[in-house]
């Protein structure tokens, strides 16, 4: 529609953002310092669009810090920016230029931003000395994405998030474009959200309930000027942890590319999985935003209210840095507390997710000053949020600060990624002495750290592998980390990986080497699908997925990253058992209770509703140098929401080189013990489905192969 034919009216303070309707669009944007704010309209995305610039007044157009004004007639589609004028002393930590063209923090879209140059956008003069404390009159408007005006109407056919409990999930983190970016996909428009949808078919076949989309929020992956140095390729900003605009879904991953297009291929996309029974869970980085340190850009929240939405350093010119990424946002101001409601609110109702992995979570619990407080209001306010309620909540605990919190997460109904889960797993199954205490301790959902403030197990976010680090595959195929291609000279990366290659630095042709690791990898899920707390799997993991032994592959938007599909068929050996083993674990009850480990629960004459042994049948010497341990769970006392009886359990893990005899419980009366998972078996008998179980030719020993485990049930001879 043309400009020339709106009509500028003073408008209203709430909603921020822009909010369409019928009659035309609300514009309101917070700043409390700066002193005149204009609001730039163009009538649509293209370069030489007509614009207007319409100064806010403020005796018609702010209400308290809220420069707002109603444009009548203007459509959806059009697009806008802001500037802010205001004192310009970074030493204070103030940084207005009005010369600085800014995105709205509530832009729910922005138009392309393939060629965004941050360069454009800085708000000092960086050929002068003392940079950042100069000033720069370069106008940025022409090198900047525009933020799109979006109407919310969408046919939802009667689509509400699913919000599963989390003991009755099964967790699968991947990348929206890795995904399906490989030509061998066999989607019809790889590396987008459509991608996605095509995909339900697997995700349905292997059996997950839930996905964990790392970054989806628009970044841009043009911010790296480094380069490969084996390729000379100028690497990005793949993973997303740079957020630009926390309410606009990546443009670059919509088929769709007219203005709005990703905001309603994202919508799609979340409800045809939902269709299909799988949640949407969504990686969010509310710790710091891409506009950095001081030598970073100018481009939103910086120009806007640079004091407000930053912790800054004593000496105001600097920036806290507890992200590791160059700033840190000021999370407890009330002002962006309720920015950081606004925006999860907006993603549960308007496009309908599931829940949030809230990324170096810990950051929202500092205040202004950078200190931990014992009870965080923006934690707290997430937790306790009414149309949150039954959103997943999912920290990491920690931040770059050095907070470590996990077990310790304030805030209440917190669930947390546990990672002394994911480091007692990888050191019992690499070999490691006197690990079967703490092997046990994860196994029964991490009581030392959970059983406090009335939390339950499955509020450990039980994983062995996640983007950040190796693949399942690469952990048992590399002693050291191999990340030379992020042009850092192999530097970045964690170095205390936990893995083992078993004798040979990466890919082997070596049949009996490549059958070892493969049943580590067995191992490693069969664990984790036994344990009490809820799993998370890295996608890819099923087939054997590798990275080329690189474990900071943030950098990569490449073949490094991407899914080869082709592993599906090569290794459905693999994929075959995984899919069995989190069948069988959603199937038992047993493995998902709501409740902790109890032991006799003080009555002496009960079974136990879980019972540690060594291989003899014994009772552990948990100050043992061993690698045996065997637990037998008694699933007639686990809590279930079909209110019905498991069957018993007998596990064993043998993470020793030699094939060990273990003297077997008893098994309940008038039950024998069937062989369900024997990971030093050939492939079919590694794992049976339901009804092919085998009764044990002995109820009393079983040979359990060096480095395998076993999972034996209770059924009855005769009809099981």
């Amino acid at each position: 529609m043309p400009l020339d034919t709106v009509t500028i009216e003073s408008g209203k303070a709430l909603p921020l953002g822009a909010a369409f309707t019928e009659a035309g669009v609300n514009f309101a944007v917070f700043s409390r310092n700066a002193v005149v704010v204009t609001l730039i309209l163009f009538e649509s995305a293209a370069p030489d669009s007509p614009m207007m610039e319409i100064p806010l007044n403020k005796r018609e157009n702010k209400t308290g810090n809220i420069w707002h004004c109603f444009v009548k007639g203007l459509k959806a589609g059009a697009c806008y920016l802001y500037r802010a004028e205001g004192p310009y002393f970074p030493e204070r930590g103030m940084r207005f230029n009005p010369h600085k063209a800014l995105l709205d923090p509530y832009a729910k879209a922005l138009t392309d931003i393939s060629n965004w140059d941050y360069g454009k956008c800085l708000g000092y003069d960086p050929q002068k000395p003392g940079a950042d404390l100069t000033y720069s009159y370069v106008d940025s408007i022409a090198h900047q994405p525009r933020c799109i005006v979006i109407d919310d109407d969408f046919d939802w056919q009667g689509d509400m998030p699913i919000n599963y409990p989390l003991r009755f999930s099964v967790i699968y983190e991947t990348h929206v474009k890795g995904l399906t970016a490989n030509q061998n996909s066999g989607v019809k428009y790889p590396g987008t959200y459509l991608g996605v949808i095509d995909k339900i078919p697997f995700f349905k076949d292997l059996g997950i309930t839930s996905l964990e989309f790392l970054p989806v929020q628009e970044f841009n992956g043009k911010e790296f000027s480094r380069r490969n140095p084996q390729t000379g390729k100028v690497l990005t900003n793949y993973w997303g942890y740079s957020t630009a605009a926390f309410f606009a879904p990546k443009g670059s991953y919509a088929v769709d590319q007219t203005p709005g297009g990703q905001v309603r291929e994202f919508k799609h996309m979340v409800r045809e999985l939902h269709k299909a029974g799988i949640e949407v869970i969504l990686d969010i980085v509310f710790n710091h935003t891409a506009e950095g340190n001081e030598m970073g850009p100018t481009f939103s929240f910086r120009g806007l209210d640079n004091s407000v939405y930053y912790m800054l350093d004593e000496n105001r010119r600097y920036y806290k840095n507890y992200s590791g990424c160059g700033n840190t946002m000021n999370c407890n101001n009330p002002v962006v507390r309720s920015f950081i409601i606004d925006c999860l609110r907006y993603w549960v109702m308007e496009m309908h997710v599931d829940g949030f992995r809230f990324d170096l979570g810990s950051i929202l619990g500092r205040n202004q000053h950078g200190r931990l407080m014992e009870n965080p209001p923006t934690l707290e306010r997430i937790a306790e949020d009414p149309v949150l309620s039954s959103t997943k909540i999912i920290a990491e605990a920690w931040d770059a600060g050095g907070a470590y919190q996990v077990g310790w997460f304030p805030g209440g109904r917190w669930a947390e990624w546990n990672d002394k889960y994911r480091d007692a797993i990888r050191k019992y199954w690499r070999g490691d002495p006197k690990e079967t205490r703490h092997l046990a301790t994860r196994l029964a959902g991490s009581s030392d750290l959970y059983l406090r403030d009335g939390r339950k197990p499955f509020h450990s976010i039980n994983f062995i592998t996640s983007h950040d680090g190796f693949t399942l595959k690469d952990l048992v195929s590399y002693n050291g980390k191999h990340n030379e291609d992020n042009g850092e000279d192999n530097r970045d990366g964690n170095d205390n990986n936990l893995s083992y290659n078993y004798g040979y630095e990466g890919p082997t042709l070596d049949p009996v080497l490549e059958n070892t690791r493969e049943r580590h990898i067995k191992n490693f899920f069969a664990t984790l699908m036994v344990s009490l707390g809820t799993p998370m799997i890295l996608g890819g993991d099923e087939f054997a997925r590798t990275q080329k032994g690189n474990n900071n592959a943030y950098c990569h938007d490449d073949e490094i990253s991407w899914y080869d599909w082709s592993l599906l068929e090569k290794n459905k050996k693999l994929y075959r058992f995984v899919k069995e083993i989190i069948a069988f674990r959603l199937r038992h009850p047993g493995f998902m209770r709501p409740e902790f480990f109890t032991g006799r629960n003080g009555n002496y004459n009960a079974t136990p509703d879980i019972s540690w042994f060594d291989e003899k049948g014994g009772t552990p010497d948990w100050n043992k140098i061993g690698y045996y341990l065997a637990m037998q769970i008694d699933g007639s006392r686990a809590e279930t929401l079909a209110d019905r009886d498991d069957n018993d359990f007998y596990i064993m893990f043998n993470a020793n080189l030699g094939t060990q005899a273990y003297t077997l419980a008893e098994a309940p009366a008038e039950k024998e013990w069937f062989r369900v998972v024997d990971t030093g078996l050939i492939p079919p008998n590694d794992i049976l489905s339901p009804g092919s179980e085998k009764i044990l030719p002995s109820q009393r020993t079983y040979p359990v192969k060096g480095r395998s485990i076993v999972i034996l049930l209770s059924k009855d001879k005769t009809n099981g």
